[in-house]
C-alpha cells in the first residue's frame, strides 16, 4: 500500500489510456499455489495478494488490493493474448468484490482499469468496453473522488481527452479538461495530476498555460519527493521523470533529460 488501505499503483494507471485502446480468458479463481521462481515481481505481487484474499473471502479491502495487482501485471505483458487473459482475472475479481458491497469506490475503480487493460487488446470492440470503463469511473467518483489521489478524475480526464470524439466514442475536450482540473484541485501535490494537465495542454496546443503549469509541477517536486517517497515509489518517480521530460521537449524546452532532485 502507498498512502491508503486501497491505494493504487498510480502512474501506469495515468498513463496507459493514451489512445491504445484502438489499436483464452482464465476464470477469476486460478490456484493460489506460490508463484514459481521466475515470475516478474507484478506477477509476484499478485500471486501473494490472490493467496492473502484466498485466506479471507469476505475482505473487501484484500479483494481491491488483489484486482489492483491483476491490473498491475496486466500492464507489464506484451503479449495482447496474456494482456487479456490476465485484465479478465482483474475484471472478475472487482465484479466479485462489487457483490459484496456495490459501494466500493475501489472495486468500480480497478474495474474499470482493468477494462482499459483488456481493451488494449482490441480493436473496434474496445469501443464497447470504454463505455462501460466510463460508467464504472464516474460511479467511482460519486462514491469517493478522493481515491487514488483523485484517480478517477484523472483517469475520466485522459479516457475523454483520448478517445475519439462523438458519435465514435465518448472522447471530450470539455470533459477532459473539467475532470483533469477537478484531480488537480483535489490532489495538487500529487505528480501524476499535473503532469496528466501539462500533457493535456500541450496536446490542446495551449504552449503558455502548459509551460506555466510545468513550472509549477518542477517547483513542486522536491516537495512531492518528500511525500511521495520509499522504494515502492521508485518505479512512479522514474515514469513521472520520462512523462515530464517529454512533455517539456514538446514544449520546446531543451529536449535533454533534465536532472531533477
Amino acid at each position: 500500500m502507498k498512502t491508503g488501505s486501497t491505494t493504487v499503483h498510480s502512474a501506469r494507471s495515468t498513463a496507459f489510456f493514451l489512445w491504445t485502446l484502438l489499436l483464452a480468458v482464465l476464470p477469476c479463481h486460478p490456484n493460489s499455489t506460490p508463484p514459481p521462481p521466475s515470475t516478474s515481481p507484478s506477477e509476484s505481487a499478485y500471486h501473494h495478494a490472490r493467496a492473502s484474499w484466498d485466506a479471507s473471502p469476505t475482505n473487501l479491502t484484500l479483494a481491491v488490493h488483489c484486482a489492483r495487482a491483476a491490473f498491475n501485471w496486466a500492464d507489464t505483458q506484451v503479449s495482447k493474448p496474456e494482456r487479456a487473459r490476465i485484465a479478465q482475472i482483474g475484471i472478475e475479481i472487482a465484479q466479485d468484490a462489487l457483490v459484496q458491497d456495490p459501494g466500493s469506490a475501489g472495486a468500480h475503480y480497478y474495474l474499470a482499469l482493468n477494462l482499459g487493460q483488456l481493451a488494449r487488446t482490441r480493436s473496434i470492440t474496445a469501443l464497447k468496453l470504454v463505455s462501460r470503463m466510463e460508467s464504472s469511473l464516474l460511479t467511482a467518483r460519486s462514491l469517493d473522488e478522493t481515491f487514488d489521489h483523485a484517480g478517477p478524475d484523472r483517469t475520466l480526464g485522459l479516457l475523454y481527452q483520448d478517445a475519439p470524439g462523438w458519435p465514435t466514442s465518448v472522447g471530450s475536450r470539455s470533459k477532459a479538461r473539467k475532470h483533469l482540473e477537478r484531480a488537480l484541485h483535489l490532489d495538487p501535490l500529487y505528480p501524476g495530476n499535473r503532469l496528466a494537465w501539462v500533457e493535456a495542454l500541450a496536446a490542446w496546443r495551449d504552449h503558455p498555460t502548459a509551460l506555466k503549469e510545468l513550472a509549477l509541477l518542477d517547483a513542486e517536486w522536491p516537495k512531492a519527493q518528500e511525500a511521495f517517497s520509499g522504494s515502492i515509489w521508485e518505479s512512479d518517480w522514474i515514469e513521472w521523470k520520462q512523462r515530464r521530460n517529454a512533455v517539456a521537449s514538446r514544449l520546446g524546452l531543451p529536449s535533454s533529460p533534465r536532472s531533477l532532485p
